[in-house]
C-alpha cells in the first residue's frame, strides 16, 4: 500500500496517485485554484494509528501518580507534608544518590509529588497535554516521549541544582508541551490552520508563563525551573525530529530510529552530567556514610585534594575534619582556601567564624559571620555565631538580638543556653531562667544548665530553687554537695 509523498498518509488500495486528497486540496488552495473558505476534506491525521485500547496511557500515568502519592501519604503517618527522607526513600531525584549510580531515580522522581497542590496541578496539566499528545503520536510513541523528556528534565535539575531534591511530573509535562509546539510548527495536519494556530498559541503562552513564574518565584515556591527547561528542550528536539523524519506512525522503523537516537543523546548527556557533577556528589555521599576515624578521613581527603586541588568540597570537608580534631590553624587554612575557590561558599564562611571563636579571635569571628549574613540574612547558624562573638566582646544586648534572630529561623542545641547566659549578664534573670528551662526541655538535663539556673535563682534571692538546681547538677555530674 502506497503512502502520500507529502504527508505520509496511506493512500487507498490500487491508487495511482502520489499525493492524498487532503494534500491535493491543500496545494490547490495555495495556488489560488480553490477558495480558502472551501471545506477541507476530513481525513485521518498522518501520525495517528488506529485500534488503540480503550484505556489511554495518559489515564495509566494519572493512576500511577495518584497511587504513589497515596503510598507516600500512608508512609508519612499519614501526612500531606512529606519530609526529604520520605521523598528520597520513594525515589526522588537527588544528585548525591542519582549521580552515584542510582540512575533509576531519573524515572521514579516523575511519579513523586511534594504535596496535594503539587500533584493536583501537575495531573490537571497532564490530563490535557497527555490526551492531545497521545492522540497525535499514538500510545507507544507518547510513552517514549514522556519518559525521555522526563529524564531530560531530571538531567537539567541535577546539572543545575545537584544538591536539591527534585520530584514531580512537570519535567515530562514540559517535554510534552515542547514536543507539541515543535510538531504543530513543523508538521502537517488535516485540521484547519486556525485551530492549529490557536493551540500553538496556547502552548507557547503556557510555557512562557510557567517558566517566567518559576524564574521569578522559584526561590520562594521551590519550583525547579531547571527541570522544566531540561524537559522542554528535550521535547522540542524530539517533536522536531518526529515531524521531519518520522511523521508516519506506520513507518515503524523510522519512528523507532528517532526514539533510539534521542535515547542515546539523553544517555550521553547523563554521562556528561555525571562527569561534571558526579565526583563532588559521590564524594559528599561518602562523607555521609563513612565510619572511619578523623585521622583516616583527613588522610583520605588529602589524597583527594592531591588529585583535584581545586575541589572546594574536599577542602571544606578537610577543614571540618581538622575542626573536629581541634586543629584550628589547619582548619582555618582549609576554609580560607574554599573561599578563594568559591567566594560565595556560605557554609565555609560560617565554619571559619567558628574557628575564630575557638581561637579567641572574637572580632575576626564577628566579621566572618556578618559577611555570611550579608549573603543570607536568614542563616540561623550565622546569627548564632555572631551572637557568640558579640557576647565574647561583652556586647550582650546585641548578642541577645542575634540569638533571638537565630531562634526565629531555627532552634538548635545550645542556643537558648547561650541566650540565657547573656540575659544573666544583663541581670535579666526572669528571661535567663526562661531560656535555661527551654533549653532543658528541648535537649534534656545537663549539669551546666542546672548550675546556670542555680546562679539565676540565687541572684533573685530564691534560695530553695537555687539549692535544688545545684543538687540536680551535682547528681548529673555524679558528685555530692556539702
Amino acid at each position: 500500500m502506497a503512502n502520500c509523498v507529502r504527508c505520509g498518509r496511506r493512500l487507498p488500495p490500487l491508487s495511482l496517485k502520489k499525493i492524498c486528497q487532503w494534500c491535493a486540496h491543500h496545494e490547490a488552495v495555495q495556488r489560488g485554484e480553490i477558495s480558502e473558505d472551501a471545506p477541507q476534506p476530513v481525513m485521518p491525521r498522518p501520525w495517528v494509528r488506529g485500534g488503540e485500547a480503550s484505556i489511554s496511557f495518559t489515564q495509566i500515568l494519572l493512576g500511577a501518580n495518584v497511587a504513589v502519592f497515596i503510598a507516600m501519604v500512608l508512609a508519612s503517618g499519614p501526612s500531606l507534608d512529606f519530609t526529604g527522607q520520605v521523598m528520597v526513600h520513594f525515589g526522588a531525584n537527588y544528585g548525591p544518590y542519582t549521580l552515584s549510580g542510582q540512575w533509576w531515580r531519573f524515572v521514579t522522581y516523575m511519579f513523586l509529588h511534594g504535596g496535594l497542590m503539587h500533584i493536583a496541578f501537575n495531573m490537571w496539566c497532564l490530563w490535557d497535554l497527555g490526551a492531545l499528545c497521545e492522540s497525535l503520536y499514538g500510545r507507544w510513541t507518547f510513552a517514549a516521549i514522556y519518559v525521555l523528556t522526563g529524564i531530560g528534565g531530571g538531567l537539567g535539575s541535577v546539572a543545575w541544582n545537584p544538591g536539591v531534591l527534585s520530584v514531580g511530573a512537570s519535567g515530562a509535562i514540559f517535554g510534552l508541551a515542547g514536543a507539541l509546539v515543535a510538531s504543530f510548527y513543523l508538521g502537517e495536519f488535516s485540521m484547519p490552520r486556525f485551530a492549529i494556530t490557536a493551540t500553538l498559541r496556547s502552548l507557547v503562552f503556557f510555557l512562557g508563563f510557567s517558566l517566567f513564574f518559576g524564574f521569578v518565584g522559584g526561590m520562594f515556591t521551590g519550583i525547579d525551573n531547571a527541570c522544566h527547561a531540561g524537559g522542554l528542550v528535550t521535547g522540542l528536539i524530539l517533536g522536531a525530529l518526529i515531524a521531519r523524519v518520522a511523521p508516519d506512525a506506520y513507518a515503524i522503523g523510522r519512528r523507532v530510529s528517532v526514539l533510539l537516537l534521542m535515547a542515546v543523546v539523553v544517555a550521553a548527556s547523563a554521562l556528561g552530567v555525571q562527569h561534571w557533577r558526579g565526583f563532588p556528589m559521590r564524594f559528599g555521599r561518602g562523607l555521609e556514610s563513612q565510619s572511619e576515624s578523623l585521622d583516616q578521613t583527613i588522610s583520605r581527603l588529602q589524597a583527594v585534594i592531591r588529585r583535584q586541588p581545586n575541589l572546594a568540597e574536599a577542602h571544606f570537608a578537610l577543614g571540618h575534619a581538622y575542626f573536629g580534631k581541634e586543629q584550628f590553624t589547619q582548619a582555618e587554612s582549609e576554609f580560607k582556601r574554599v573561599l578563594e575557590l568559591q567566594p560565595k561558599y556560605k557554609a565555609a564562611r560560617v565554619e571559619l567564624g567558628m574557628v575564630y571563636l575557638n581561637e579567641k579571635r572574637a572580632e575576626d569571628a564577628e566579621a566572618s559571620f556578618r559577611e555570611s549574613l550579608a549573603q543570607d540574612a536568614n542563616d540561623a547558624e550565622a546569627h548564632f555565631g555572631l551572637a557568640m562573638a558579640l557576647a565574647d566582646q561583652g556586647n550582650h544586648q546585641a548578642a541577645i538580638q542575634e540569638y533571638t534572630a537565630a531562634a526565629k529561623v531555627s532552634e538548635f542545641p545550645g542556643l537558648n543556653y547561650n541566650l540565657g547566659l547573656s540575659c544573666a549578664k544583663l541581670k535579666m534573670y526572669d528571661e535567663a531562667i526562661t531560656a535555661f528551662v527551654k533549653e532543658r526541655n528541648q535537649n534534656g538535663d545537663d549539669a551546666d544548665i542546672e548550675n546556670a539556673l542555680a546562679d539565676a535563682y540565687q541572684a533573685q534571692g530564691k534560695q530553695q530553687q537555687a539549692q535544688e538546681a545545684r543538687n540536680k547538677a551535682a547528681q548529673l555530674k555524679g558528685e555530692t554537695t556539702n
